[in-house]
């Protein structure tokens, strides 16, 4: 039996307004190191991006230049799984490990998570892992906002609430949306909308993204031009592209989970000879299209402004693509899925788009809005968090025009995955990493 979440009943000592005042001032030491330390992270992966793109073209024009990008990648995926070796609990994404503390079933972890995550999420992501940034940004405030909590001597309980809505400030950190932050704090990872989560989730993702942007400049992820608002005749269009999606992300939940535990049954490769051969898969595929593997940020910004791709083409890059996120999570290294999810979702919709295009009436006039709409779908259906991607996607786009139809997708999507009985992708990995530690005492997994 485990033990309750943190909670805010009016009787405990450090409810009072003094103990408060101290949870504030944690909450804003913490959001301000994971607002600097993650913008410095995000900074360093826009870096890393660049010099891999040059890279690969330079492989182009000299002989056997495919090995340079596959042994680079390969050396990404060896140091982030020899970096996990150490701390274990820098593995994959940090979330459902933030969601285990919240609810009582793992411990606080010790600070090595920040530099593991750090260091980790670098190689492994800036080599073109199809990993998410946000994954090592969660982390990274999570253990930040436990740690000034220790600093402050808070209580256990409210350090596990701390580690909880840092968490939101590193996930607003990592797309530079402060609202939908918050929201994964509250819809996501405590279910609660209780005055005092809310408070400090409020004020952990604005002090954090006001910081990161100190770093990073303010502007949203996506350029997108602006969309016209679809008239109601096309919501059916949307809701049924919701049901199909919904589909997609049963799909998606059943191939990561499914990698995960074929890799765990890979007993003759060693955890870091696992990532090092997967790395150099991605960098062979890295060779032949930089688009094919990584973050996915570039992908869905050339499908915004009129990426020219054939149908098979589209169909190309989403087959790929949605075999290398869960084989690259399987790797064990740093990072996290949503970025990855969000490109998929992008490629989903333009997909659908060029395949029923003349069925879609006023949709069909472009790709933008199911690709936009793709992107929260597929997120709803596999986290299942709808009010989080919807906000995201609305924050990293600065496009309302499209709410309506998102809601009606998302709930579409939600409904479909629930009555097929799909387990939400985080409460799967959450099962899987404490199977692993009853099994194993110590042993961490992605």
């Amino acid at each position: 039996m485990t033990s309750p979440a943190p909670h805010d009943g009016p009787a405990h000592p450090e409810h009072a307004p003094r103990g408060l005042l101290t949870l504030a001032l944690a909450t804003l030491i913490a959001a301000a190191a994971i607002g600097f330390i993650g913008g410095a992270f995000r900074w360093c992966l826009q870096q890393a991006i660049t010099l891999r793109a040059d890279l690969v073209e330079w492989a182009h024009g000299v002989p056997v230049g495919w090995l340079v990008p596959v042994a680079v990648a390969a050396l990404g995926g060896l140091i982030g799984r020899l970096i996990v070796k150490g701390s274990p609990r820098s593995s994959g994404s940090g979330i459902q490990d933030v969601e285990a503390v919240w609810r009582g079933e793992k411990e606080l972890p010790g600070p090595s998570i920040v530099p593991g995550k750090f260091v980790g999420g670098l190689a492994s992501i800036g080599t073109g892992m199809v990993l998410g940034r946000e994954g090592p940004t969660v982390h990274m405030g999570s253990t930040l906002g436990s740690e000034a909590g220790r600093l402050l001597r808070v209580s256990t309980a409210d350090r596990k609430l701390l580690y909880t809505t840092l968490g939101g400030a590193g996930l607003a950190v990592a797309f530079n949306a402060p609202i939908g932050g918050a929201m994964f704090a509250l819809e996501e990872v405590t279910k609660s909308f209780r005055l005092r989560i809310v408070l400090l989730t409020l004020m952990a993702t604005a002090v954090a993204v006001a910081c990161s942007r100190v770093v990073l400049g303010d502007s949203p992820d996506f350029a997108v031009p602006a969309i016209p608002t679809p008239g109601i005749e096309t919501l059916w269009v949307f809701a049924l592209f919701g049901v199909l999606t919904g589909l997609v992300g049963v799909l998606y939940n059943r191939v990561v989970m499914r990698m995960l535990y074929t890799a765990d049954g890979m007993r003759r490769l060693s955890p870091v000879a696992r990532a090092t051969l997967i790395g150099a898969i991605v960098g062979a595929l890295l060779y032949v299209d930089p688009n094919l593997v990584g973050g996915g940020d570039s992908l869905t910004q050339d499908l915004i402004t009129g990426m020219s791709l054939s149908v098979w083409g589209l169909l190309g890059f989403f087959a790929v693509r949605f075999l290398m996120g869960p084989l690259s999570y399987a790797a064990g290294t740093p990072g996290g899925l949503f970025a990855p999810l969000l490109a998929l979702g992008a490629l989903w919709g333009a997909l659908v788009h060029s395949v029923a295009g003349p069925l879609l009436g006023e949709v069909a006039d472009s790709r933008l809005p199911l690709a936009l709409v793709g992107m929260t779908a597929l997120f709803a259906a596999t986290v299942r968090a709808p009010v989080t991607g919807i906000v995201l996607i609305v924050e990293m786009t600065a496009i309302t025009s499209l709410t309506v139809p998102m809601l009606a997708a998302c709930a579409c999507a939600v409904l479909t995955a629930t009555l097929l009985r799909s387990a939400p992708i985080y409460d799967s990995l959450r099962e899987r990493m404490l199977n692993a530690r009853a099994a194993s005492p110590g042993a961490a997994g992605p």
